[in-house]
Order: structure tokens, then C-alpha cells, then sequence
């Protein structure tokens, strides 16, 4: 078993799975242009399937790059390549540091011109600290509960934050629906990696490729860039720019708060009893299933009531409705795609998700699995 998905931490703070500085434009992508492929004993689709699944990890330390270009509308809270804000990673460039010391210990660091969040846990302890508003929450499990994964699973998360949170998800998409083969070898922070790719079978599917950059030595990618179709450039791209898999010191997972910080002490138990409640009810008399997935592999589609109930904020029901209606009508009700994916809200009050075409969504749509009855 990987030793990433047998160890929760690692899915938001290892970034040793899915660089160079994230090639977009200068100095930068014009040096990778030229660079010579390292010499690497040749290694085959397969082969490198198995290291990346079993590859161990001790420490690690490092810069990552993120970017995202995946043609979402230009609405304020969602984009500004200087935020850092960790709910802002769905559009713009970004970088964060990373520290890992052991399945206890792991910290991401979300850098930006006008501020800094942290994410850093420690044994029982998980801080969420942001420098803008001068806020952290405080989260302590129970030891007696190993394994739940709470306080890191409060971690906000739009994108992946790093090469193996992105390398995690492409590895789950691999079935007889995904083609399977090997790339160039590369020189990513400073290190010789193998490239594996992954291409969808189906060609309804809005994913052209997914390019995972596995490190010679370690086994761990480095880099993971998904690209649209038709698209010669990554659509989103996570990469290391430098890395060391050196254990990194204690303190690097102490968080003491600095002065004027406001504390919360975060119930995690709490937490998971309010989201509970807020969602359905199965078993109450004429409650309708909410969510459903039609369809298997890279088309699949996530479908799921609008709305939120009784429990919605006026306000923010408000501003999605002024969203929705900006957004242009046919196939049954608002669409809007990006490289990567498609939503369709119908008329009916149901929303569909899917890396199709807004067409294959209306489709879709009509399906009787779809109509959440």
C-alpha cells in the first residue's frame, strides 16, 4: 500500500508525490526549454507505478509553486496571484512552503505579498493561522481516536497544495479507462525525474493528460501538471521549485502566536456534529437523495440538489442567485465550462459537474439516474 494513502497528514502536507519554478513565462521556462534530458536508466509505465505507490518518505522541506489557469470567471474572491489565503488556490499563481517530519508532524505555509496562512500539526495539536486577520484555530484530538483525521481534515482546500495531493488524485483515476505510458525525463529543482503520463480513453472527457514528474532517487513525485485538451500548456501545475529530504528541526512545528493573534479553541467533535446535522435525512418520510454520480471513469458526473435548506444564510443564497443568473441559458438551464470541467444548473434546482462538455451534462440531465427521486 502507498505510503501516502495509508497516512492521512500526507494527503495535505507531503508534497512529495501530486519542479522547477512552475513554467509559465521568463528566465525560467526559457532555461527548461534548452535543458538537456537527464540520462536515466530507461524504466517502464509500470515500473514507475510501483515506486510512486510504495515509495516511503522520512522528512522533507521545500518551496512549491502552484498555478492555476482554468478559466474561472475573474470574480474577486476568487482570484489575485498575491493572495494568501488558502481558499484562494483555484485561480492565480501561488507558493507555499512545506515542511514533513513523520505522519505527527507536517506544516504548509501559504506565502503572499499582503500576508501569510499556516497550517501546522503536531502530535494531538492542529493550528490554522492566518497573519491577515490575525485569527488561529486551535484544533486538539483525542489520542484514543487515532486515525479520524479531524483537525487536518478542517484544512480549507480548493486545489491540491502540493505534487502528492495532486499525485493522489490522478493515481485514483487509473482504471481500464485511463492509457497508461511514459514521458521525458526531466531536471526539476535540481533533481532527476522520470515523467509518467495518464490520458483518459474516453474522449467525451475535457482532460487531455496528466503528467506526474517522479524523482529518480526518491520515487516521490515532484510535479504534477493536468492539461486541457487541445491544450499545450497546464491547465493547473504543482511543483516543487527546491526540495530537501532532509528531517527537518522540531521547531519548525511549533506554533506560538504572535501578539494581538486571536485564539479558538476548535472542537473538532462539534465540527463534525454541525456538518452532520446539515445534511438529509434518508430516513425521514419524503426526504429525496441530494447527491448521486452518474457515469464511471473520467466522465463521470456529480449531480446534487441546489440549495441549502432551511439553514442557508439569506445573504449568501442571495449572491449565488445573482451568480447564477449572469450565467448563459441552454441545455435545460445556467451552464458555464472551463479547460477542465463543466456545470450545468437545470431549471428543475439540480446542479451537474463533470470534465465533459456542458452537452454531455444536459444529457446527463435527462438520465433517469440523474433525477434525484
Amino acid at each position: 500500500m502507498s505510503n501516502f494513502t495509508s497516512r492521512p497528514v500526507l494527503r495535505w502536507a507531503v508534497p512529495a508525490a501530486a519542479a522547477v519554478a512552475v513554467v509559465g513565462a521568463g528566465v525560467a521556462a526559457k532555461t527548461l526549454a534548452v535543458a538537456a534530458e537527464p540520462d536515466l536508466a530507461p524504466r517502464t509505465a509500470a515500473e514507475l507505478l510501483v515506486d510512486v505507490q510504495t515509495a516511503r518518505l522520512d522528512g522533507l522541506s521545500g518551496t512549491v509553486v502552484e498555478r492555476a489557469d482554468l478559466g474561472l470567471p475573474a470574480i474577486p474572491t476568487l482570484t489575485g496571484e498575491q493572495s494568501a489565503e488558502l481558499t484562494s488556490l483555484v485561480s492565480g499563481k501561488h507558493t507555499l512552503r512545506v515542511w514533513y517530519s513523520g505522519p505527527d508532524k507536517a506544516r504548509v505555509s501559504l506565502l503572499g505579498t499582503q500576508g501569510q496562512s499556516d497550517v501546522i500539526h503536531n502530535g494531538t495539536d492542529t493550528w490554522i493561522w492566518s497573519s491577515k486577520t490575525a485569527t488561529a484555530q486551535h484544533f486538539k484530538s483525542d489520542p484514543s481516536k487515532a486515525g479520524d483525521d479531524k483537525g487536518p481534515a478542517a484544512i480549507p482546500s480548493d486545489l491540491p497544495k502540493t505534487p502528492q495531493e495532486a499525485a493522489d488524485l490522478a493515481l485514483k483515476a487509473i482504471d481500464p479507462s485511463t492509457q497508461v505510458s511514459t514521458g521525458n525525463s526531466a531536471r526539476i529543482a535540481g533533481r532527476n525525474a522520470y515523467e509518467l503520463i495518464l490520458r483518459p480513453r474516453d474522449t467525451a472527457s475535457l482532460v487531455g493528460e496528466i503528467r506526474l514528474a517522479i524523482d529518480a532517487q526518491e520515487k516521490l513525485p515532484l510535479r504534477v501538471q493536468v492539461l486541457a485538451k487541445g491544450q499545450a500548456s497546464p491547465a493547473f501545475e504543482v511543483a516543487f521549485t527546491q526540495v530537501s529530504f532532509t528531517r527537518p528541526d522540531d521547531a519548525q512545528f511549533v506554533f506560538n502566536p504572535p501578539a494581538g493573534t486571536k485564539v479558538e479553541e476548535a472542537d473538532p467533535d462539534k465540527l463534525a456534529e454541525e456538518h452532520q446535522q446539515k445534511q438529509p435525512d434518508p430516513t425521514k418520510q419524503g426526504e429525496e437523495p441530494k447527491t448521486t454520480v452518474v457515469g464511471t471513469g473520467w466522465t463521470s458526473v456529480f449531480v446534487m440538489r441546489a440549495g441549502g435548506g432551511a439553514q442557508a444564510d439569506p445573504a449568501e443564497a442571495k449572491k449565488a442567485e445573482d451568480v447564477i443568473s449572469q450565467l448563459p441559458a441552454g441545455n435545460g438551464g445556467r451552464t458555464f465550462n472551463s479547460k477542465l470541467f463543466s456545470v450545468l444548473i437545470t431549471d428543475d434546482g439540480r446542479v451537474l459537474v463533470g470534465a465533459v462538455t456542458p452537452e454531455r451534462l444536459a444529457q446527463v440531465a435527462a438520465d433517469p439516474a440523474a433525477q434525484l427521486k
